[in-house]
């Protein structure tokens, strides 16, 4: 089934990479619960598939892998899920996909590529900012460390959605 998302105008917190300092899994104030409790596991599920596959086979490899191990853990995963873009009042399929949903609390946008760029950094915010999903990872497994791939991003809260 395809579930589909609403624009919501949104202010971003960025937060750092992870790797260094934020290897502890020190909560973020900004995060409830249940959003710190899905990230943990988005990124716990990622690093075991990494550790298991390593780098260099194709996203969707990564994503089927990705969704299994998040399912088991007792996530509820939706993958390739259509988002349409509204303009000017209408809502229009471009063809976007988030690559998986999970909880319905956060988007994972999977990547394979030699290194993370500006654009795929931009496709994960414009993604928040069409679902109104507050957390958002750009998981790169194409790393010798798959804490050098992990980016996280948070939606502040407070923001109405346009209508």
């Amino acid at each position: 089934m395809e579930k589909r998302f609403h624009r919501q105008d949104a202010i971003f917190h960025f937060a750092s990479r992870i790797g260094k300092a934020d290897t502890e899994k020190t909560p973020r104030k900004d995060l409830l619960p249940e959003e710190e409790a899905v990230a943990s596991a988005i990124v716990d599920a990622a690093v075991k598939v990494h550790s298991h596959l390593g780098p260099g086979l194709l996203e969707r490899v990564y994503e089927l892998c990705l969704a299994h191990e998040l399912e088991i853990r007792g996530h509820r995963v939706e993958t390739q899920v259509g988002i349409p873009i509204h303009y000017e009042g209408i809502a229009l399929d471009a063809g976007l996909r988030l690559d998986m949903v999970v909880d319905g609390l956060a988007i994972i946008e999977l990547k394979a590529v030699e290194s993370a760029l500006p654009v795929h950094e931009a496709q994960i915010i414009t993604y928040l900012k069409l679902s109104g999903i507050r957390l958002g990872f750009l998981l790169n497994f194409n790393v010798k460390l798959m804490k050098d791939g992990i980016s996280r991003r948070i939606l502040e809260r407070g923001m109405e959605p346009r209508l």
